[in-house]
């Protein structure tokens, strides 16, 4: 039985990234804005182990599955909202 709590903190240990919240906003930071169609384990920036893991996490729907869909909301690419001031 696992009993790894499933945190962002959590996946970046299990990663081996930094893990604290300045390394995770750090790492969001450089690697965030990925394009609409790629796919999180797909990034250039993963190890193959790291890719791997992921892609597990997702096609298994595993327990790391949630934290793991986070992580890529926060990785990818959102287009600012248009400006309530904008003129029309």
């Amino acid at each position: 039985m696992e009993l790894i709590e499933k945190s962002m903190t959590a996946l970046f240990e299990q990663l081996g990234e930094i893990s604290d919240d300045a390394g995770i906003s750090q790492f969001i930071e450089l690697h965030g804005q990925l394009p609409g169609g790629t796919l999180l384990h797909e990034a250039t920036f993963w190890s193959a182990s790291q890719a791997f893991f992921l892609h597990e996490a997702i096609s298994l729907d595993a327990a790391w599955a949630p934290v793991v869909d986070e992580l890529n909301a926060d990785l990818h690419w959102r287009p600012s909202a248009p400006s309530t001031n904008a003129p029309i």
